[in-house]
């Protein structure tokens, strides 16, 4: 067992350096500072309610579904980030480029990718035509916590499940 957990944390750092250093760019570093904060208590909060209060028809009920899961997603976040401990990677892997401000709590799973992704997917699921556009959405917040130094892969990916999940059951529970 301990083999394969080595060999999986080997091939996670190595996906964190590629996304954090290997791709840099001066448009990206710009780019990916903005574009996290879509993941963020404001941004999420806020389009959750804009669509609740004045959206019409499909999207007045995404934006409240989107409310409900946003709330209820971030239970099991802050309960496993309790559990495991994990240290972000700028805390741990040496020459990790970071962005401004980071985060001192802990890094497992990711709260800014479980949140866009618990918006976005009870938008999809009112209007699909969308996910054209809200799925890479998603994804590149996700990608840009990697980036900023802040997540490892792995913390995006549970943060995406657990936002998923939880906005695919307050879909199914609302009809």
């Amino acid at each position: 067992m301990g083999k394969v957990v080595h060999w999986l944390q080997n091939r996670e750092t190595r996906m964190f350096y590629w996304v954090n250093q290997r791709i840099q760019h001066s448009f990206l570093d710009i780019f990916f500072s903005k574009i996290t904060h879509l993941g963020g208590a404001t941004a999420t909060i806020g389009i959750s309610l804009l669509l609740s209060i004045f959206g019409n028809g499909v999207f007045r009920i995404a934006g409240l579904q989107s409310l409900i899961a946003l709330t209820i997603s971030h239970l099991p976040v802050a309960l496993i980030k309790k559990k495991y401990p994990r240290l972000r990677p700028y805390l741990v892997l040496p020459q990790t480029k970071i962005g401004k401000n980071p985060l001192t709590d802990h890094s497992f799973p990711s709260g800014h990718t479980t949140a866009i992704f618990s918006i976005t997917v009870p938008v999809i699921m009112a209007m699909p035509m969308l996910s054209i556009g809200l799925i890479p959405l998603a994804v590149i917040v996700g990608l840009s916590r990697i980036y900023n130094g802040l997540h490892y892969p792995s913390d995006c990916l549970v943060g995406s499940l657990i936002g998923t999940m939880t906005a695919l059951g307050t879909v199914a529970l609302w009809a």
